[in-house]
């Protein structure tokens, strides 16, 4: 199994997946490091990412997964996964692939973001990807975490929701 933990900035994506990989003693990525040079470079400077922007940087997080499920390896992956199309790529001929939107409050992001240091993505984009955000509707295969508590809560909620508590090995 393969999870991607996706959510806008600041719903806690990185911590929850280190967390959770740790927690399974699966490989962990954060996404943000698949990001091209360009795209770093445009929200950093306060430009919301297009879609044109966003499929490369799907790509090498699908090209990612790729490797983890050749090696047999379970894994997590911290992505946005904004939008269901995202998504969709993220799943095509991916069974294994299993996706989990974090999704909190407006306030809480903004607080989180506002005392986030070092970070290229700036608070003022909060609202751009709050427009980009399409929840997963009934008809999706994907878990929705709404304001779980800690990240150790989360972390819990997801392996509880997912089945992984008898299996750690990801069955793979």
């Amino acid at each position: 199994m393969i999870v991607v933990i996706g959510g806008v900035s600041g719903t806690g994506k990185s911590t929850v997946g280190m967390m959770l990989a740790s927690k399974l003693g699966w490989a962990f990525e954060d996404g943000d490091a698949l990001h091209p040079a360009a795209n770093i470079a445009k929200m950093r400077a306060g430009i919301p990412l297009t879609d044109e922007d966003r499929w490369p940087w799907l790509w090498a997080v699908g090209s990612w997964i790729d490797q983890r499920a050749a090696a047999g390896e379970p894994a997590v992956v911290a992505c946005s996964a904004l939008k269901r199309s995202y998504r969709d790529l993220l799943r095509r001929d991916r069974p294994e692939v299993r996706v989990v939107i974090l999704y909190i409050s407006r306030e809480t992001l903004a607080a989180r973001l506002a005392s986030r240091h070092g970070h290229f993505f700036p608070a003022r984009l909060l609202d751009s990807q709050l427009a980009q955000l399409e929840l997963p509707g009934p008809d999706e295969p994907a878990l929705i975490v709404r304001e779980a508590g800690p990240p150790s809560q989360v972390v819990d909620e997801i392996i509880l929701r997912l089945g992984l508590a008898a299996d750690r090995t990801g069955g793979q």
